[in-house]
């Protein structure tokens, strides 16, 4: 038997069970024996009752541990003979894993270009369609396009005081299973989108992005301006995954910088109601900004606040890009509020069954470009990995003004810390299953 942490609709009931060990049940199966598992942000729809869940779960969706068991399809030849995923050549029993939050093949249409989150085989851990991992052992389905092993990959050399991945603590690592990925996507999903490539480039749309300049125009409109490629960008919402956005937005822009030989010029506004993740984001901030490189300006800042310094910064103009990492709503009405138009609103939050805060007409008038939806983890890995490698000083302490993850507590505890989580009385949590 194994100890783990079930739901029971249909809200706010949370209990620490015995229940059987899984076992394979399919020749592409792994049995992860959990190291540390994840309470996110997105566990708090099911516990509220928001997901229309009519039958208890085991929860949780960030997963790290031992591998103790393999299906029949891993062996040696696996991957060369049936061109499948190099895994199933060579997981082997006892090596270091982390899982995604779903399951993905590898192998089909949206797999191999990158979508993994939308895999044909695509099931969500702690969900009733799959066991979670806030339990000693799980079950992992397609393992061999699932999960990233961790014992055998040769981390990217940093310029920090971690250069190994082996130095590196399993709470840490365990950030790539959903919240370092997701924050990564939605800063990267608004810096790679053909409206900001105009503000990069110095070209006016349309020929920031991919579309070549063969117009030529003997009326041209006015060169573009140093204010109008200032960009910026806001990030609502400063829960785990808000912070992870931010510290991504950062690095990415940082790295653009640093591979164009170019100063660019950018301002950045963290939102959030509460006034304890504001502080956490200021000390993050302060923790990783350098002087004389990053931001002209950085602000953490209420939601009043927000909507005037979108206003005051951009001569009323508003937001190049708004990150909205809530899910909810109200969030949303404020991204929308703050971005200008022809700006971008990329939303990773998990959004429920209420219809959006706009009409066809309010988004036709503004030219906003909307991008929603789940991260595709696995595909995220490598551009995540190199961000945890590089800001230890954020991803690497645990209970530190500045460390992003709070506290490591035991699976006995999940009644009263999904109970505080929900409330805003604590911040990142990990479960260890063996305390």
């Amino acid at each position: 038997m194994q100890r783990v942490v079930r739901w029971y609709p249909p809200a706010y009931d949370i209990r620490v069970e015995d229940v059987p060990i899984p076992s394979v049940v399919d020749p592409d199966d792994a049995i992860v024996k959990v190291h540390l598992a994840g309470l996110c942000g997105s566990d708090l729809h099911i516990y509220r009752g928001h997901e229309d869940v009519d039958r208890d779960i085991i929860c949780g969706h960030e997963i790290i541990g031992e591998v103790i068991a393999l299906g029949t399809s891993f062996n040696p030849s696996a991957a060369a003979r049936a061109g499948r995923p190099e895994l199933y050549s060579t997981l082997k029993i006892g090596d270091k894993v982390v899982s995604p939050f779903t399951v993905s093949c590898g192998e089909c249409h949206f797999c191999r270009i990158g979508f993994t989150c939308r895999c044909v085989h695509s099931r969500l851990f702690g969900s009733p369609a799959l066991s979670g991992g806030q339990a000693q052992y799980v079950r992992i389905p397609k393992a061999g396009g699932t999960l990233f092993n961790l014992t055998s990959i040769h981390a990217p050399p940093s310029n920090g005081p971690q250069d190994s991945l082996s130095k590196v603590s399993d709470s840490s690592i365990l950030l790539l299973a959903d919240i370092l990925p997701t924050g990564a996507f939605a800063a990267i999903q608004a810096i790679q989108h053909p409206k900001i490539a105009t503000i990069l480039t110095g070209k006016a749309y349309p020929f920031g992005a991919v579309v070549p300049g063969f117009v030529t125009d003997d009326q041209t409109l006015a060169q573009l301006q140093p204010k109008d490629r200032t960009l910026t960008i806001a990030v609502v919402g400063l829960g785990p995954v808000g912070v992870c956005a931010v510290v991504s937005l950062l690095h990415i822009l940082a790295e653009l910088e640093d591979s164009k030989g170019v100063e660019l010029a950018y301002q950045v506004i963290a939102v959030d109601p509460l006034e304890t993740r504001r502080v956490k984001m200021e000390a993050v901030y302060k923790a990783i900004h350098t002087v004389g490189t990053g931001p002209q300006r950085f602000l953490v800042t209420s939601i009043d606040e927000a909507k005037k310094a979108s206003s005051d910064w951009t001569d009323g103009a508003g937001c190049n890009a708004v990150l909205e990492v809530v899910g909810n709503n109200s969030a949303l009405t404020l991204a929308y509020d703050i971005v200008r138009p022809f700006g971008v609103i990329t939303s990773v939050g998990v959004h429920q069954e209420p219809p959006l805060p706009f009409n066809g007409r309010s988004v036709y008038d503004k030219n906003v470009s909307f991008d929603f939806g789940r991260c595709p983890v696995r595909a995220m890995f490598p551009l995540a990995l190199e961000i945890l490698l590089k800001r230890q000083d954020v991803f690497g302490g645990v209970g530190e003004e500045a460390s992003l993850i709070d506290r490591v507590v035991s699976l006995n505890d999940a009644p009263d810390i999904y109970e505080q989580f929900d409330k805003g009385k604590c911040g990142k949590v990990l479960f260890n299953p063996w305390l």
